[in-house]
C-alpha cells in the first residue's frame, strides 16, 4: 500500500499528468467548491428574486384590470353585456373585477361570484419578509388557492381595483421563472467556477506543484548541486516560499559537504589518536624510570613530563571512545560501590603534594546494579575534572580546603551517587553545553568528553546524571543508577 502511495504521488508530482489526476487533487477541490459556494451564493439570492417576480406577476394583472376597469366605470350607467364581461376577464385574466372610489365598491364584471376567497394580498402595504414568505408558499405548497388582490390604481389615487384570480397561473409562471433561475445559476457557476480554476492553477497551483517537485527530487540526491530549487522574483508568498527553500536546500547541502569534512576528518583523528594512544604508552613506561634518577634537575621535571603525558593519553582515550558509533550495552551486576570508588581514588594519585583531599563517603554496604566499568568510566571522569580544577585553584582563603567527596544512598531500587568538590564551580558557558561534547569543557584547552560519555554511559543504565545547585563554591553532580526491573520468574525463585 506504501509503495502504491509512493506511485500516486510521483505520479501527481511528474510533469505530465492527466486532466483527471487535476480534477482530483488541489485544484479539483478549488473548482467543487467554487461551484458550490456560487450555488449557494445563488440560493441565497432565489427567495428575494422569486418574491419580486410574484409581485410584479400580481402588479401587472392588477394594472391590466385597473386600465379596464377605467374603460368599464366610463361606461356607466350602460350595463355591460356578458359578452364584454368575458372578454375583460380573460384579458386581465381574473375572475372578478371590483372598482372602489367614493367610499362606494362597484363590480365591474364577474363570471361567477366566489363564496370566499383563501387568501388577501394588499400590494400597496406588502413588506419585503411577507412578500419573501407568501412567495416560497406559492411555489412549494401552492396553486389551488384562490386570491384576492387589491390596490390604487396610482400612487397618490384614492381609487383601489380589487382582483380575484385562480393561483393556478402564478404558480406555473413562478416555476418556470424558478427553473430559468437555476439554469442561469448552474451556468454561472460553472463558468466562474472554471475561470477560477484556470486563473488559481495558473497562481498558485502550478507554483505549489514545482516546489513539491523540487522538493522529492532533492530528497532523492541532496548531494546534487543541480537539484536546487531556482529562486525567482516576486513578492507574493510562494516567491518567497521558493526563495526560502532554495536558500534551505542550500544551506543543507553545505551542513552536508561540512559533516561529511567532519566524518571524514573523525575517521583520520581517531586512527591517529590509535597509535598516539600507543606512542604515549611507551613514552610513559619509559619516563616512569625517570624518578628513580638521582639528577635533581631530572627529578623537578619528571613529576611535570608525567603528568603531561597522563593528560595526552587521557585525551587519546576520551576521543577514540567518543568516537564509536555507541557504546556496548552495559553488563549489569550486583557489587559494592565502595570498591569502585577505592579503584578511582587510586587512580586519581592524589599525593599529598597536590594538596587535595579525596573523601570516600561511601557505606561499604551499599550495592549497584550496573556495568562496574561503565560506572567507574562515569564516576573516574567526573572525579578526574574535579581535580583538574581544583589542580589550578587558588583559594581566596588560606584554610580553605580542597576536597572532592563521593558519598552515595540507596532509596528503594534507586542508587544516587553524589560527587561534590570544593573548587571554584563551574562557568555559566559550561553549565549551558554541559553535556556536549567539545563545547561543554570548563577548562581552557579541555575537550569536554567527559560529561558528554558519562551521560551516554547512565542513560543506557536507565538512570540521569545532573548538576546540583549548592550554596557553597564547588561543584556537585548527582548519578541515579536504578536498579533491573526483576523478571517473573527472578521473582519466583527469590521467593
Amino acid at each position: 500500500m506504501l509503495d502504491r502511495q509512493d506511485s500516486d504521488l510521483q505520479s501527481d508530482l511528474s510533469g505530465g499528468y492527466a486532466m483527471p489526476s487535476r480534477i482530483r487533487g488541489l485544484s479539483g477541490k478549488l473548482l467543487w467548491l467554487t461551484i458550490a459556494f456560487v450555488m449557494l451564493a445563488e440560493i441565497l439570492i432565489f427567495a428575494p428574486s422569486v418574491a419580486t417576480m410574484r409581485q410584479r406577476w400580481l402588479q401587472d394583472r392588477l394594472n391590466t384590470a385597473a386600465a379596464a376597469s377605467v374603460v368599464i366605470d366610463g361606461l356607466q350607467p350602460l350595463e355591460l353585456p356578458r359578452g364584454v364581461q368575458d372578454a375583460a376577464l380573460a384579458t386581465t385574466g381574473t375572475k372578478a373585477i371590483v372598482l372602489r372610489k367614493d367610499g362606494t365598491s362597484q363590480l365591474l364584471a364577474v363570471t361567477e361570484m366566489p363564496n370566499e376567497v383563501d387568501a388577501a394580498f394588499d400590494l400597496a402595504e406588502y413588506s419585503e419578509f411577507g412578500s419573501i414568505r407568501d412567495a416560497l408558499y406559492t411555489l412549494f405548497f401552492g396553486g389551488d388557492r384562490l386570491l384576492r388582490v387589491y390596490g390604487p390604481i396610482a400612487e397618490a389615487s384614492d381609487v383601489t381595483v380589487e382582483i380575484v384570480i385562480d393561483e393556478a397561473p402564478l404558480r406555473k409562471a413562478m416555476l418556470g421563472y424558478a427553473r430559468n433561475i437555476l439554469v442561469v445559476s448552474l451556468i454561472i457557476s460553472v463558468i466562474t467556477a472554471f475561470l477560477m480554476f484556470l486563473a488559481i492553477n495558473r497562481v498558485m497551483i502550478m507554483p505549489v506543484r514545482r516546489l513539491a517537485r523540487s522538493m522529492q527530487s532533492f530528497a532523492e540526491n541532496p548531494e546534487d548541486r543541480t537539484r536546487v530549487l531556482p529562486a525567482t522574483d516576486g513578492n507574493d508568498e510562494i516567491a518567497v516560499a521558493g526563495r526560502h527553500l532554495s536558500r534551505m536546500q542550500e544551506q543543507l547541502q553545505k551542513t552536508l559537504r561540512q559533516q561529511k569534512t567532519l566524518a571524514d576528518l573523525g575517521l583520520a583523528v581517531s586512527k591517529i589518536n590509535h597509535d598516539m594512544r600507543n606512542i604515549l604508552a611507551s613514552a610513559q613506561l619509559m619516563s616512569d624510570r625517570l624518578v628513580d634518577v638521582d639528577d635533581p634537575l631530572v627529578k623537578s621535571f619528571a613529576p611535570k613530563l608525567l603528568r603531561t603525558i597522563d593528560r595526552a593519553v587521557g585525551y587519546t582515550s576520551e576521543v577514540l571512545s567518543y568516537g564509536q558509533t555507541s557504546e556496548a550495552e552495559p553488563r549489569r551486576r550486583r557489587f559494592l560501590l565502595s570498591e569502585l570508588c577505592q579503584e578511582v581514588r587510586d587512580l586519581l594519585h592524589l599525593s599529598p603534594e597536590t594538596g587535595i583531599e579525596f573523601v570516600d563517603s561511601v557505606g561499604t554496604d551499599i550495592e549497584v546494579d550496573a556495568d562496574s566499568e561503565q560506572l567507574f568510566r562515569v564516576v573516574h571522569n567526573i572525579c578526574r575534572n574535579a581535580v583538574q580544577a581544583l589542580s589550578g585553584f587558588t583559594p581566596e582563603e588560606p584554610e580553605h580546603t580542597r576536597r572532592i567527596t563521593v558519598s552515595a544512598q540507596r532509596t528503594g531500587s534507586v542508587v544516587a551517587i553524589i560527587i561534590d568538590d570544593t573548587g571554584p564551580g563551574m562557568p555559566r558557558k559550561a553549565r549551558e553545553n554541559l553535556f556536549t561534547a567539545f563545547r561543554g569543557s570548563a577548562r581552557s584547552g579541555g575537550t569536554g568528553l567527559g560529561l558528554a560519555i558519562a551521560r551516554e554511559l547512565v542513560i543506557a543504565h536507565g538512570g540521569t546524571i545532573a548538576l546540583v545547585e549548592k550554596p557553597g563554591p564547588g561543584t556537585m553532580f548527582r548519578v541515579e543508577i536504578p536498579d533491573r526491573p526483576v523478571a517473573l520468574d527472578d521473582w519466583r525463585a527469590r521467593a
